[in-house]
């Protein structure tokens, strides 16, 4: 079917015991995301009620029309760096505009089936660019943390490491002391939570978000908060608002949205894997997509911001006893009415704390041992991670890709054509051949005929025989069009040095694009035989 979301298998068999495990894990969700999508947002350069508005609209949607069980959608940490770049460069109501075209991205490669396609992109790409991501948003959150006095935090790696530098001596020792108390509690949380007992579900963000707050209101203490900087948090619903839209405009942001969405579709079909393995479920992947595509494409128009798959708060969902897309709906509608009824509270929540949070949580969703790791791997692949890490963090993540794409692409052409070999089928092996070594002259070619490895047959040209030559393409596994033309220009030029070519044990995919491009009917009947030892009969015959 084309349109069809999880959440319709899941009703079968569903009883009370599982919606109460769902609604559960739902609020525990909320709870979870509630300081993270703030402190994505204004880690993005947005307020902080667009974070919260994803979370509700775009989590709520992702849950409903999505392809798993227990993924929960909501602004992710990845964007942060994109989003801040696009904000401060063509402003917020383009980067509505990129969201928007992200999600009619992201809806596209569902429908047309590209969902497993995303899974193609190599690990060491992954793991650069993560790492990568990593390590900006602890950057963009040193400003915050160190409580430095800092109008706007430029978007660019060594602009940034200046501006730090430059305000260095503006430190607030208060905010510093609140945001590593806050890091202190979310260390000591998650270390220590076997023997918290029931308070152990209580998420340790959580516990720190509030911490920090109660004692920034107790104590008046001198910090930044989110009633200071933004004016605290709407207690309304979020509101339907058109944005201008203008093909001069969409076309400047059209590399940034395939950006959002490429971003996106790979940070949402990694998470609904790692699900996968933890439900020992299986999720559609096109679905997933369709599902994101229309939450991006929604989102925007009530001033939220680009939505993903979220690994942390799908996990939480999933040890939380989360089993089905209720459980996801719920978390938005936790989060909604945390909006209506306690908005105000959030007010006083420093952003020294948040900081801290962002950068516990960037600290875990780099994969650090992978780098330490890296002496274990072949040069080609180290190469691979390093360039994509260090052009993620001093240049751009589209960029970064880019590179990282092309580098395994050579090292997979590489490995590929090594892999290829062409022998001379010796004498010792076929007595036939030894009296007619150069009249007649056989050999076997293992592997892919394909566009970087043309020149085993290139060779065979160089040293052609005067009366017949075999070719045994048993072993070989896939010929491409660069790999069929090679053969038909070899065809040619034995016909035209009056040679008899025989083909052997062409089968499969080599046999399907020798049809398809008209080879089979170059050569005559008994030009093909099933393997090698008929083709020297038909050899030694003649």
């Amino acid at each position: 079917m084309f349109f069809h979301p999880k959440i319709l298998d899941t009703f079968s068999g569903y009883n009370h015991q599982l919606f109460t495990k769902d609604v559960l894990a739902g609020v525990t969700v909320g709870i979870v995301a509630l300081p993270l999508a703030m402190a994505f947002a204004i880690a993005s350069g947005l307020k902080p009620e667009a974070g919260i508005f994803t979370a509700i609209l775009a989590g709520g949607l992702i849950s409903l029309l999505g392809g798993s069980r227990v993924q929960i959608g909501g602004p992710a940490g990845a964007f942060i760096v994109i989003v801040y770049g696009i904000v401060e460069r063509y402003g917020v109501p383009n980067l509505l505009l990129a969201t928007a075209m992200s999600g009619v991205f992201i809806f596209l490669m569902g429908m047309f089936r590209l969902g497993t396609l995303v899974r193609f992109i190599p690990i060491a790409v992954i793991i650069g660019f993560t790492n990568g991501i990593a390590i900006l948003i602890g950057l963009s959150q040193i400003k915050d943390f160190f409580g430095l006095k800092i109008e706007k935090m430029p978007a660019q790696f060594f602009q940034a490491l200046q501006t730090l530098y430059q305000a260095a001596d503006t430190v607030n020792p208060v905010a510093l002391a609140l945001a590593c108390a806050s890091l202190v509690v979310l260390i000591i949380w998650k270390t220590s939570r076997q023997h918290l007992g029931w308070l152990a579900h209580i998420p340790g963000t959580v516990v720190a978000m509030v911490l920090a707050t109660i004692a920034t209101t107790l104590l008046n203490l001198p910090v930044d908060t989110i009633g200071s900087r933004f004016g605290g948090v709407p207690s309304g619903l979020p509101h339907f608002e058109w944005f201008p839209i203008s093909w001069d405009t969409a076309q400047y942001m059209v590399a940034p949205a395939l950006t959002l969405a490429l971003l996106g579709a790979i940070e949402s079909l990694l998470c609904a894997r790692i699900a996968d393995g933890l439900m020992h479920d299986r999720h559609d992947s096109n679905q997933e997509l369709m599902g994101q595509g229309i939450a991006n494409l929604v989102t925007p128009f009530f001033g939220g911001m680009p939505a993903t798959g979220t690994i942390a708060r799908t996990v939480t969902n999933i040890e939380s006893g989360g089993n089905t897309p209720i459980s996801g709906i719920v978390h938005a509608f936790t989060l909604l009415m945390i909006v209506l009824f306690a908005a105000p509270l959030a007010k006083n929540i420093p952003l020294a704390s948040l900081a801290a949070i962002l950068m516990y949580v960037a600290w875990n969703m780099g994969e650090w041992q992978k780098l330490i790791d890296l002496k274990q791997f072949r040069i080609p692949y180290r190469i691979t991670i390093l360039s994509v890490f260090i052009l993620t963090v001093i240049l751009d993540l589209t960029i970064a890709v880019q590179v990282g794409l092309l580098l395994a692409f050579i090292t997979f052409i590489y490995r590929i054509s090594s892999l290829s070999r062409c022998e001379r089928a010796e004498g010792k092996d076929f007595a036939a051949l030894t009296s007619l070594q150069g009249q007649v002259d056989a050999y076997r070619i293992y592997g892919a005929i394909f566009f970087g490895a043309v020149k085993l047959l290139e060779k065979i040209e160089e040293n052609l025989p005067t009366q017949t030559l075999l070719l045994d393409l048993k072993n070989v596994i896939y010929v491409d069009t660069s790999g069929m033309d090679t053969i038909m220009e070899l065809a040619h030029l034995c016909k035209i040095r009056n040679i008899q070519l025989v083909i052997c044990g062409l089968d499969h995919q080599p046999l399907e694009m020798a049809e398809r491009s008209g080879f089979i009917k170059m050569l005559p009947r008994d030009c093909f035989c099933p393997d090698l030892y008929s083709g020297i009969e038909i050899a030694t015959r003649k």
